[in-house]
Parts: structure tokens; sequence; C-alpha cells
């Protein structure tokens, strides 16, 4: 060590820099120990300080605060020796104490005290961090030491020192230098956690100690392969399929996805959307990764976007022919719970939940502030269409915006006051109305008074918001029967559900119910008492024995089509009702003959079976036995709708007839499953009547295949052929004013309530990619249809230059003229369907059709269908803008090549 004396400088060793002149004592002790930029300063967090040995510290402090001359007094070169385990690896020793075993220096206090005095030979300078922590600043004397490890070889490992307060990004990229890994290279981190089990380190932006890291642990990093995939979501397959696909090159996004079970919906959808060139280049090079927003209380914490960067890298990779989505199936369930499971659902709804997550997950707005919407107010349109556009990127701000975003102008008018409140909205797909057909087709069957004509099926064409009444018009052009002589009837397990009025509306009427409109006579009435004749309905029961070990209980089951009777007034007793429906069933119900019927007769006399009489109405003999018993019957309860019986019963009912021999007659409630057998005349309710049919007898005499038999009208063939409707007609409904529902009114601030106002949606500016989804699902409180009515679309230039209302520049065109790139078509109905989609490939030009994990190549006359559902157009500046990112050396590049017709294309329709 050499000596220092005076403000001479030390001798400098061979190879070691000139030191600097040694000031005075007072001088050092007034640099080292001042607040400004000596040990007493205050720290910041981020600044760097130094350990020095507290025994050379100390030695030195004497030196200059006694000023001693003696040589042995003063200190040489600086040494932290007692500080480190060794002297190979300069590993800091454990549990070291400041005060005690070091001190520390400010960054121009250990500048000072090495210019004067050195370090000694070969030691490294204990350099740490300041952390500040919530506010709170101290020193990280011991580094966090990670063991760093790649994902192909976990034995051997890296220890690399970082502090705290060092991002995650600092360790992926120390990672990527250790194992000489291209930044270009899409990598991510795993850190091994005390269970043994691994965890993804999402978040690169995020310093190590909210990672909550610790000394010691392993962090692991993994590259994506070339064909998209990640090492660790590779799952195992045979050897050879997996060198199969290994060798398979084609070209990139000709892939399909494999279905998991009603999963057409969702591959529709992301197909559609990998087809969109903007947005996939956004995933393919990597800019998404430096947008990831994970603190979003709106988002999922980045994990959609980066499910879905999954998928499209690897059906953009070349090397699948179709790819397992299973891995953002899990996603999309996790956080939208009504796509969990394996039902069918629409992939528009899907779409709009994956633009709407990509969204949240990539907004560049970390901290959204409060907007409130702004009303026009009479101010000009443009300024008020700028603001809110601001308002909406303030909150807003992400390649789906960037991409899909578009602006309405929204007018409600009030009608009351005439206040015009507009607005400015943003939107991210238009939903556009298909031009609905006033008409409806409806079947029904058709049952005359004639017993020899079988029921007649018809299909009328009736107004879609018509009556009852003119359900009966309509057929009475087909049969001649007057309307005045029909009654229309919904029957639903073998009963009646309801029986309408003629002022009653279609609408209650579903497709799927079973409608029946029987011919009663001119006089008839089921709700009138005035008219000659009254109108009863007629069910059809049979006895089945009751397991039961006395086998004196009987069960009754319905069964047949029941009919509506006409009777006249002057004839309502048992024994003419009996005749009048033995000739309505006489078309499949045999008369007995003589024989036959004084067998019936001598039965019923020794069985003591007597007709049951209707009640105390028309003041029956108390002789008479009481009425049969109507047990439960299976037929009975298999029925899952409760019928409607609001008619009115007659106000007289005459005596019954001592017998009858086929079937005995008894009334019912309208369920047809209990007897009644008590009637007051001051009851208003309508008696059905039900013909029970023991089962010998009905097997005897009753034809089942001849009572279900019907025939059907020419008019059945007939099929409501709807006209083909152009897309801009769509639009143009779309833009047309309408008036709010009651259910949803508008707020007049003028005048302070909820008003149906008229509102009207303009279109101010359109978005880079534009999606027109057609409603061709209509849902109302009685009715669902989905509409197959043919769209012509066009393929290129759809312009909507006469649909905005914006100020337009005439010198660019191109701003409002669009080329399809993408279509999701549906198949099928309600209840079932099946999705697939065309695309354009971005980098061929060639259309391709996608279903599941099937592609095949199409012409563009093949596009066009009743299935197309949700439409992707391109504006065409963007495309040219992209073009020429593709094909730098060309000035004006050409539009989108056409799709060559090709030998080998798939016949879709």
């Amino acid at each position: 060590m050499a000596a220092v004396g005076g403000n001479s400088p030390p001798e400098a060793k061979d190879g070691e820099p000139q030191r600097e002149a040694i000031p005075d004592p007072d001088s050092q002790w007034g640099h080292i120990e001042n607040s400004d930029t000596g040990r007493a300063r205050r720290m910041r967090g981020g600044e760097s300080w130094f350990l020095v040995d507290q025994d050379w510290y100390k030695q030195w402090e004497v030196y200059v605060r006694e000023g001693d001359e003696d040589p042995s007094t003063i200190p040489g070169c600086i040494n932290n020796a007692k500080l480190f385990e060794d002297n190979i690896n300069w590993q800091l020793k454990k549990g070291l104490v400041e005060g005690e075993d070091y001190v520390l220096l400010s960054t121009t206090a250990w500048n000072l005290l090495v210019s004067w005095y050195g370090l000694e030979h070969g030691q490294p300078p204990i350099e740490r961090k300041v952390v500040d922590w919530r506010g709170i600043c101290e020193i990280e004397v011991y580094p966090v030491e990670l063991l760093l490890a790649q994902h192909s070889d976990m034995d051997k490992t890296h220890t690399a020192q970082f502090s705290q307060t060092d991002s995650i990004d600092l360790v992926l990229r120390t990672a990527q230098d250790q194992f000489v890994v291209s930044p270009q290279e899409e990598t991510r981190l795993w850190v091994k956690n005390a269970e043994g089990s691994f965890e993804r380190l999402c978040n690169t932006r995020v310093s190590l100690r909210d990672a909550s890291l610790k000394s010691g642990q392993l962090v692991v990093m993994e590259t994506r392969s070339k064909d998209g995939t990640w090492p660790s979501q590779q799952t195992r397959a045979a050897s050879s399929g997996a060198k199969e696909e290994e060798e398979f090159h084609g070209q990139p996004g000709i892939c399909g996805l494999t279905n998991l079970g009603n999963t057409c919906f969702m591959n529709s959808a992301l197909q559609c959307l990998s087809n969109v060139p903007q947005l996939t280049e956004y995933f393919l090079k990597n800019r998404y990764l430096d947008e990831l927003n994970f603190c979003n209380p709106l988002g999922m914490k980045g994990e959609i976007a980066e499910a879905y960067a999954d998928l499209v890298k690897q059906a953009w990779s070349g090397r699948h022919r179709s790819i397992v989505p299973n891995v953002f199936k899990t996603k999309v369930g996790h956080f939208a719970s009504q796509f969990l499971g394996y039902q069918q659902h629409d992939s528009q709804e899907l779409l709009s939940f994956l633009l709407d997550g990509l969204h949240e997950d990539l907004n560049r707005v970390k901290k959204k502030e409060y907007v409130e919407q702004c009303d026009a107010a009479g101010r000009p349109d443009q300024e008020v269409a700028v603001e809110a556009w601001q308002n909406h990127k303030r909150r807003n701000d992400s390649v789906i915006v960037d991409t899909f975003h578009g602006l309405f102008k929204s007018t409600l008018v009030c009608p009351d006051c005439g206040n015009v409140s507009v607005t400015f909205d943003p939107f991210c797909y238009l939903s556009v109305p298909l031009p609905v057909s006033h008409k409806r087709v409806m079947e029904v069957f058709f049952v005359s008074m004639d017993p020899r004509r079988k029921p007649e099926q018809h299909r009328l064409v009736v107004p879609k918001k018509g009556k009852i009444s003119d359900l009966c018009l309509a057929l009475a052009k087909h049969t001649g029967v007057s309307p005045e002589r029909m009654m229309v009837a919904d029957v639903f397990s073998h009963r009646f559900y309801k029986i309408f009025q003629l002022d009653e509306s279609l609408s209650t009427i579903l497709d799927r119910d079973d409608i029946f409109i029987y011919e009663v006579s001119g006089r008839s009435s089921i709700t009138e008492n005035t008219r000659e004749d009254v109108v009863i309905p007629i069910y059809l029961r049979e006895r089945t024995p009751a397991r039961d070990y006395n086998n004196s209980y009987y069960g009754l089951m319905l069964f047949g089509h029941p009919l509506l009777v006409s009777v006249p007034r002057d004839r309502l007793s048992w024994d003419a009702l009996y005749h009048i429906l033995l000739y309505r069933l006489s078309r499949y119900v045999t008369r007995p003959s003589s024989d036959d019927e004084d067998d019936g007769d001598e039965k019923d006399v020794e069985g003591g079976k007597n007709i049951p009489k209707p009640g105390n109405v028309a003041g029956g003999s108390s002789q008479d036995p009481g009425p049969e018993q109507a047990g439960p019957s299976s037929g009975v309860a298999g029925g899952s709708r409760a019928p409607t019986d609001s008619s009115p019963g007659p106000s007289h009912w005459p005596q019954r007839t001592r017998r009858k021999h086929l079937f005995t007659l008894q009334t019912v409630n309208s369920n047809g499953t209990s007897d009644r057998s008590n009637f007051n005349e001051d009851t208003q309710a309508q008696p059905y009547i039900a013909i029970d049919w023991d089962p010998e007898m009905k097997k005897r005499y009753y034809d089942e295949v001849e009572a279900e038999g019907y025939v059907k009208h020419d008019c059945v063939g007939y099929v409501l052929k709807k006209a083909p409707v152009r897309l801009q007609e769509c639009i143009e409904l779309f833009t047309t004013v309408e008036t709010l529902e009651k259910e949803n009114p508008w707020y007049c601030p003028n005048c302070k309530q909820h008003q149906l106002a008229t509102k009207k949606l303009d279109l101010w500016t359109l978005p880079e990619t534009l999606i027109i989804h057609l409603k061709r699902f209509s849902y109302t409180k009685f009715s669902r249809e989905k509409l197959d009515t043919l769209v012509e679309f066009p393929i290129r230039d759809l312009d909507f230059s006469e649909f905005v209302i914006k100020p337009q520049d005439e010198s660019a065109p191109e701003l409002y003229k669009y080329d399809l790139i993408a279509v999701s078509n549906h198949y099928g109905g309600l209840r079932d369907g099946h999705y697939t989609t065309f695309a354009c490939n971005k980098d061929s030009g060639q259309w391709h059709y996608f279903d599941d994990n099937s592609v095949s190549p199409v012409t563009e006359n093949q596009i066009e269908s009743k299935a197309a559902y949700v439409l992707f157009y391109q504006r065409q500046d963007v495309a040219r803008r992209l073009k020429t990112k593709t094909q730098p050396g060309q000035s004006n590049p050409p539009a989108p090549p056409a799709c060559d017709p090709i030998s080998e294309s798939m016949d879709i329709n």
C-alpha cells in the first residue's frame, strides 16, 4: 500500500490511472460529508450508492478529523475484502449491517475517494441502487439473484443479479443476451413458484418487486416455434403425425379450425377477423406486445389478446393445415360465461365480444377519465363531431378503434315540444335490417261439417299484423265456406289449448302451433246464448284399467283430434247428442249392427253403467246413479300447456237419455281431465263433452288410421317468393326515421319526461374496415324466425358516398368505396344451423371457403348466397396503402387482384 501524505497524490501502481492530488483533510471532510453531494445528502429513487468497508472508512475519518501526520494513520487504497465471501466470485457476505460492517456513500463521494486513494487491485466496486417503495427510499444491499434457463434445457442455468426496481423486461433481455436469442424472436418468461409449478410473467413492464420475485427462483425463457406455437402448449402427438405437420408448408392464412363441438360459430368469426389485413399484420409483427393493457378493469388482463395472437401466428405460419383452438375457447368461456360449454351460439355475438375484449386488452389509455357526452346545442355538426371523436379517443385508443370504429350522427325529435337532440356516437359495426315482408304463410287444417270429407291441410298467406278474421277470409277463398261459419282453435295434446275470437291478433299464433279451423253452422255460437245452435267442444278419451288389485278404478286417456260440433239448441239431449256425434264420426266409426246393439244394451243394463247426468240443471231423478269416476290419465298429464277456457256455456242443459251403445258421454273441464257433473245456471263456463270409449269397443268400431287421415289442398305447394334485395336497400332502412318503442323511451330535457321520440341515424365517418351485420334473426314476443332473403352485395366498389352526410373530399373517392374481404355464413334455421366463412387471403388475393378444419378455394361468383350473415369490407385507400408497404418499389400499386377461375373450386351452394 503506498504512503499518502500532505497534498501529494499516492504513487500509482503499474497499469492504474494517475490519481488526483489529495486535498487537505478539512477539504476532504467537507466534500465527503456535506449534505449536497456527499454522504449526508438525501437518497433518491433509482440512483446508485456504494458500500465501503467500515474499518477503512473509520481509519480515513480519524485521519481527516484529527489531522494526524503519522503515516500509519493514513488510509491506503479502498479495501472491501472483508465484505466479500471470496476473491473469485466477489459474492457479498450475508447478514452485513450498515454502521457495523459498511458505510454508504453517494456516487459523488465514492468517485472522489477512489480518485484520491484508489480501489484495491482486482476488487469490483459494490454498487447498489436506491429503491423508492411508496415514497420510502432505501438501499438495496442484496440484489435479487435469479436463475435463468431456457425452456429447451432447464437443467443449464445462469445466475444474474437484478434490482427489485428492475423491470421484468430487463430480465427478458438479459436472458436473450445470455442464451443468444435474437430480439426479433418472440419470447416469454415463466417463473417457478414454491409449489413447483410454473406461472407466466405476463406483464414485462412491472418491477421484480411487483412480480414478487425472490432470490434463488428459476426463471425460464420460452421461444415461440416457427409454426407459431409455444413449446409448452404443444400436445404429445404421434410421431408420424408430428413429422407430417413439420414437413407441411402451405400458404399462410389457409388454415382450418377444428370444431370442438358446436363451435363453428367461433371458427367462422375467427376466420373473418384473421383475414382483416391490418389487424393480422399488427399481431404478426408483435406490435401488440407493447400495447398489452394488464391493468384495465374493463379488460381481460391481456389474456384474450394473447390467446388471439397465438391463433393468428399459428394460422399464418404456413405450417398447419388446421389448428385446435381449445386454449382460445377456454379463455372466452372464462371471461364470457354465456360461451361456456358447447351450446350453439351466434357468430356475430362472439365477434362483438371479441372485438370489445381485444380493444380493452390493447387499450393505450391506461387510466380512463370521465367524459360527459356532449349535445350539439345548436353548434355546427363538424364541431360537435370532432369533439365527440376526441372524447371517445380520450378513453378508447387501440388498434380496434383505429381499424373498426366509425361515427354516427343520432337525431332525436320530441313529439310534444319539438325539441331536437343531436349527438355523435361511435360504432364498431352496422346491424342493418332486412326488408321484411308484411305477409305471413300459415298452415292450418280445415275440418268440414261433412263427415265424409277428410280434414284438409291449407297454406294461407295472411297479413303479419292481421287478425283471426283475416285467416278465415283467406281460407274462405280456398273452401268456399263463409268466414262466419268458421271457428279457429289451437290444438295441443289432443285438447283445445285455445279457441280464438275473430278480433284476436295473429301474432299470438306461433309457426309451430297446430291450428284447426272448424266449419260450424251459420246459426252457431260458442259465446252467444241467443243463437239457434250452440257449439260444443268434443274430446275423445279411452278407458284404461288402472294398476289396482280390485280393478274397480279406471284411468282415462285423451286421443285423436278434438271437434267443435254445432248442436241445435232444441236438440240438446243426450240421445240427440249421441246420434249427432255418431254421424260426425261416421267416416272412421262403424255403426253397430242390430245384434251388436242388443249386446251392448244388455251389457249396459247388466253392468249398471247408466249414462251420466249433467247435474241438476234438468232436474235429474234421485234414482239415477252418480257419474262415473274419471281417474288420472297418463295422456292427460303429458301436456305442458294449460288450456285457455274463457267461453260461457248455455244456460239450459236438457235431461240425458237412458243409455248409449258404442261410447258414453261425460261432461269434463276444458283440460279434459276431470268430470263436471254439477253445473249451475249461474255458471258461465263452457261445458266440454268427452266421448269415453271402452278399449274393446274402440278396437272394434274405431278406425284409427282413417281418423288420422287428411288431404293436402293444392295451396300447400305454394311458396311465398322472396325477391332479392340489394345491400344498399338495407343501409337505407338503417338510416330511415323510426319511432322509439315503449320499452325504450327517450328523456326529453325540455319536457322533463320520457317520450316516444323519433330517431334517425346517419353515417358521419366510416372506419378502415366496415363490418355489416345482416339482421336475419327476428325475435318478437310471440314469434321467432330467420329471414332467408337473398341480399345482393357487391364484391368490389361498394360506394357509401350517398350515405355519408359529412362533407366529402371529392378528390379522394376511394375514402368512400369498399371491397369485400370476408363473409360469415349461417346455414339452417333457428334451432340448428352451421356457420362457415368466405375470406380473401391478403397475400395471394385468392378467395377460400373455410368450413371448420376444411379449407377449399372458391371463385367470386360462389360468395353471394342466402346464407350471408356478417360482411367484412375494407376501404380501398387502406388496401392501396397496405399494398404499397408490401411492394415499396411500385409508385402506383394496382388494386387487389381479381380471383381467377380455378379448376379445383368447391360448389358451396
